[in-house]
């Protein structure tokens, strides 16, 4: 059990973790940004940090000042909650190079999470079944009805990286497919500024989920 873990999280998602921790006698650390400062979340945890202005950029999604914040309070893990940083395979490196544990999967896990391509791979290199679709990035609405009629239609055009759920398109056309990788709002743009599509196979019941891979095993609280 830790003694003390940095939330780098706010609002309910940070008070959430932290009404745990009190329950099992865990201390805890709050990051927040200069609107947040009397938010509950500060004034419930035991030490909070200042990591900030208001936009998330320059405060939770700061990861510099975030491990600055972990080490100047000797705390023993981080806990991201979810979102902003929470797969953030940056992150969770900079959290174990610093000596932290990164309550959550490991830097490795959600690196290859990132890329749906290589998180296809590893998947099916450990022997799940995936969902049919292209293995590489799709470069143009031609390969993309090519790789779409492979498939059968309806598909799915996503992005290949973090696209947060922005721009998914849905397809049961050949004309479809074209006018949707044509357009500028259907993929989500890549943490280099690029963005890169995909095409997979498309079905209405489809339930998507967070691939687990915590360090520490039951640790989402």
């Amino acid at each position: 059990m830790f003694r003390k873990i940095l939330i780098a999280n706010r609002g309910e998602i940070a008070l959430r973790i932290i009404r745990t921790c009190k329950r099992l006698g865990v201390k805890t650390v709050a990051v927040y940004s200069e609107p947040d400062l009397e938010s509950k979340h500060v004034t419930s945890s035991d030490e909070a940090y200042l990591v900030g202005a208001g936009p998330p950029s320059e405060s939770y999604l700061n990861i510099e000042k975030i491990v600055k914040a972990a080490k100047e309070s000797s705390v023993e893990a981080v806990h991201p909650g979810y979102g902003f940083l929470a797969e953030n395979a940056d992150f969770a490196r900079a959290c174990e190079e610093s000596g932290f544990v990164f309550i959550g999967p490991s830097g490795k896990v959600l690196g290859n999470a990132a890329n749906k391509f290589e998180s296809k791979r590893f998947a099916k290199a450990a022997g799940v079944p995936v969902v049919p679709g292209a293995n590489s990035e799709v470069q143009s609405a031609e390969e993309a009805v090519i790789e779409a009629r492979k498939i059968g239609f309806p598909v799915l055009l996503k992005a290949a990286f973090g696209g947060g759920g922005r721009g998914m398109r849905i397809a049961r056309t050949a004309k479809e497919q074209t006018t949707a990788h044509r357009s500028p709002n259907s993929c989500g743009t890549t943490r280099q500024g690029s963005a890169s599509r995909r095409t997979r196979m498309f079905s209405p019941t489809q339930i998507s989920e967070n691939s687990r891979g915590d360090s520490v095993p039951g640790s989402r609280f």
